[in-house]
């Protein structure tokens, strides 16, 4: 699955306004760049910081901070985007940073 398109849309508060989306080459690309929101976002709120380090429960507490967050990831046999939710998603970070580790 990792060879997907994938549409990732976020929305981090309740202000339709705040709707965004990344679209991906792959699902691997996807889930670096759902890390990457988190990791811009703890930029902005730590500006004197070089470093800055978390662990994964800060960031899938972060997900789950996020009003919206899903994706659309391609699927050749259906020929369209499959819908994926936000469990779905972290799951998948989860599972992509442990191989990332190993």
């Amino acid at each position: 699955m990792s060879g997907k398109h994938t549409i990732v849309l976020t929305q981090p508060t309740k202000n339709k306004g705040t709707r965004t989306y990344a679209d991906y080459e792959t699902l691997t690309e996807a889930l670096d760049g759902v890390c990457q929101i988190y990791e811009t976002r703890l930029k902005q709120e730590n500006p004197n910081f070089r470093n800055i380090t978390y662990d994964i429960t800060d960031l899938l507490s972060f997900l789950d901070s996020l009003t919206d967050l899903s994706c659309l990831v391609w699927s050749d046999e259906a020929r369209a985007y499959k819908p994926y939710g936000k469990e779905w998603i972290k799951q998948k970070v989860y599972q992509h940073l442990r191989r990332q580790a190993s």
